[in-house]
């Protein structure tokens, strides 16, 4: 019961920093530079799980951590000018947390045969709900991003 009061707890966190974020841009940030904040907005939120392997010492970890930062800071970089990978890479992320939260709790970390690191309890949950929640303001926000660029 406890977990989840944490996860609706946490679930409704990420919702108030999606809208929140979503605010703040579209009101601070021209639309032909809201897509690059985002970009790498990504690739820093995707550097958290190197932060997450150092700090729990999953030295098993890195390679597969590691190769997935570069993953998400391609989409990000690229996401700048292509919003479909803006929104990808956002969907993505959100799996790819909500992949750890859910292996953290079976009492495995490990995908397709590599050690994964520990996160902070609750933390896919939120970042889940915060990537989903842009991707969906990304799909409304693209026909701008591109026409503030035309």
């Amino acid at each position: 019961m406890a977990l989840a009061i944490i996860m609706i707890l946490y679930v409704s966190v990420g919702v108030l920093a999606a809208v929140g974020s979503m605010y703040l841009s579209h009101r601070f940030v021209p639309a032909r530079f809201e897509s690059a904040l985002y970009g790498a907005f990504l690739i820093f939120i995707a550097a958290f799980y190197l932060a997450f392997t150092s700090y729990f010492g999953d030295q098993s970890a890195w390679r597969l951590e590691t190769t997935a930062v570069v993953v998400f800071a391609v989409l990000g970089c690229l996401g700048i000018r292509l919003p479909i990978l803006l929104i990808a890479g956002y969907a993505l992320h959100g799996a790819w947390d909500l992949l750890h939260e859910i292996h953290q709790h079976s009492g495995t970390n490990v995908f397709a045969g590599r050690q994964a690191t520990q996160v902070p309890l609750a933390y896919g949950a939120f970042c889940a709900t915060f990537d989903w929640a842009v991707a969906m303001y990304f799909v409304c926000r693209r026909n701008a991003w591109v026409a503030a660029r035309a």
